[in-house]
C-alpha cells in the first residue's frame, strides 16, 4: 500500500478551488459525503427528478404548484411530500401567494453537484487497478 497522503475533499487549505472540488480531486469527507448523499438521494426518484425538471425549465423561473399536479397521476399530498423533500435537499424554495404556492430551483446546488461530478475536458480517468488472486 502506498503511503501517500490523501487530500479529503472540503478538509484542505487549498482556497482555489474550495468551492466545487471534484471526486477526481480528492476523496469526499464524512460531512460532504452525508449533504451530498441527501441530495443525491432525493434525487433517486422518478418523481421529485421529473418535479424538478419541471421547475427548472419553467419559462420566469418559477412554477405554481398547481401547475405541477396534474403533470402526475399522483394525489396533492405526495406531490407535496416530494416537494418537501427537494426543499430539504436544498434544490428548490417557495414561497406562498394567497391559496398557491409557487417553487424555483436553487442554482447553487444544482452547480455545486455538476462541479464535484464534472471532470476537467480531456483528461482521461485512471487506469482500474488489477486484481492478483
Amino acid at each position: 500500500m502506498s503511503k501517500q497522503e490523501l487530500v479529503v475533499l472540503g478538509q484542505t487549505d487549498d482556497k482555489a478551488g474550495a468551492c466545487c472540488p471534484g471526486l477526481l480531486t480528492a476523496p469526499l469527507g464524512e460531512g460532504q459525503a452525508v449533504e451530498l448523499a441527501q441530495v443525491f438521494k432525493a434525487l433517486g426518484d422518478p418523481v421529485r427528478l421529473r418535479l424538478l425538471s419541471l421547475i427548472a425549465s419553467r419559462a420566469g423561473g418559477e412554477v405554481c404548484v398547481c401547475d405541477l399536479t396534474p403533470a402526475f397521476d399522483l394525489s396533492q399530498p405526495t406531490i407535496s411530500h416530494h416537494l418537501k423533500l427537494l426543499r430539504q435537499a436544498g434544490l428548490i424554495d417557495c414561497e406562498r401567494r394567497g391559496t398557491w404556492v409557487y417553487y424555483w430551483l436553487l442554482p447553487d446546488m444544482t452547480d455545486r453537484l455538476a462541479g464535484v461530478l464534472m471532470r476537467p475536458a480531456g483528461e482521461t480517468l485512471p487506469a482500474p487497478a488489477e486484481v492478483t488472486a
